[in-house]
């Protein structure tokens, strides 16, 4: 592979062997072929990395190392990628043929920015449901998000499976933080909104999969702090005098939002002490509703969060009509 292509797809794998296979065919799925694959095997214990080498595509690099966390795992692959655009896919979730093809167009269009990102369905156990961005036009709309850190703390825009970033924004702003098992996709979208524009497309083009095995939303550790909070606090104390009042705002109440989402992990770490100093010094303006409620749980017995969060989950997916993606992509074990 002499040509430099001109997307490299990295993906990390870690235990994922139920589902890599389903991940690779649906970027070799895609309408743009122009790519390469960079599968960072972070010291697995099943058969994943022997359902790489059983792909019989020269397009594919796999790399083993020690396991030392997702984001090391991510930092190898954008070391190792030879095109200037990285495009990011977990080893669980999957694409839409029309992936790569929407992203290089939002490149075209916006050459400048620093992440390309589409929308994306979510797969929970029994229905796919789009994801519930706010604060965004409606469908088709592709361009600009103006104020991003609105649209976060009401919604996820980025999921680590829907966006792809220029190699040169990492030498900038830097790689992703390691040693964090939890936010530290979320870290590094927020620090590349603080210095670049984020281009997206309103169509849901990639599947996150939810009811996947293994992910970092289903971890009970327990956190004390998102690492987006350290980092946009440091951005505001550089910064103070030029961040115009409305992004300010923003910034500030995306950050309450992460003490928000902080004392949930508590809760569901069965730490509810810990949940309430966390709420206790949340100064959302926008979800005091949400803080009131999630601190009410916090006297109560664990299972009553852990019913919460389920009622939550159905009601959304009540909410929406279920969604049947056209062409549907080969099964994980069609290699």
């Amino acid at each position: 592979m002499s040509e430099i292509p001109a997307v490299s797809v990295v993906i990390p794998l870690y235990n994922k062997g139920p589902y890599i296979a389903r991940a690779l065919n649906s970027v070799f799925a895609q309408t743009f072929q122009d790519f390469e694959v960079i599968v960072v095997d972070d010291g697995s214990t099943d058969d994943g990395a022997e359902i790489v080498r059983a792909f019989d595509e020269p397009r594919i690099r796999l790399i083993q190392q020690e396991n030392r966390g997702v984001s090391a795992a991510r930092n190898r692959g954008i070391a190792a990628a030879r095109a200037e655009l990285v495009a990011f896919l977990d080893a669980d979730d999957e694409w839409l043929p029309e992936f790569l093809e929407t992203i290089l167009r939002l490149r075209r269009k916006f050459p400048d920015a620093g992440a390309y990102a589409t929308s994306y369905y979510i797969q929970y156990y029994s229905h796919l449901q789009e994801a519930n961005i706010q604060h965004l036009p409606s469908k088709p709309w592709e361009g600009i998000i103006s104020r991003f850190f609105q649209v976060a703390a009401k919604s996820e825009p980025i999921t680590s499976s829907s966006v792809c970033i220029p190699k040169t924004v990492f030498d900038r702003i830097g790689f992703f933080a390691v040693g964090k098992w939890w936010g530290e996709d979320t870290e590094m979208w927020g620090r590349i909104a603080l210095y670049y524009h984020i281009a997206f497309c309103r169509e849901p083009i990639a599947v996150y999969h939810y009811e996947a095995t293994n992910r970092a939303n289903e971890k009970t550790k327990v956190e004390i702090n998102h690492p987006f909070m350290q980092t946009g606090s440091e951005y505001m104390k550089r910064n103070e005098r030029k961040i115009s009042p409305s992004d300010l705002s923003d910034l500030q109440e995306y950050m309450e939002v992460l003490r928000l989402k902080l004392a949930g992990r508590a809760l569901k770490s069965k730490e509810p002490k810990l949940a309430r100093k966390i709420i206790r010094e949340c100064n959302t303006r926008n979800q005091r509703g949400t803080r009131n409620i999630v601190y009410l749980i916090s006297f109560l017995p664990g299972f009553v969060y852990q019913a919460a969060r389920a009622m939550k989950i159905t009601i959304y997916t009540l909410q929406k009509p279920h969604i049947r993606i056209k062409n549907p992509l080969p099964k994980q074990n069609e290699l």
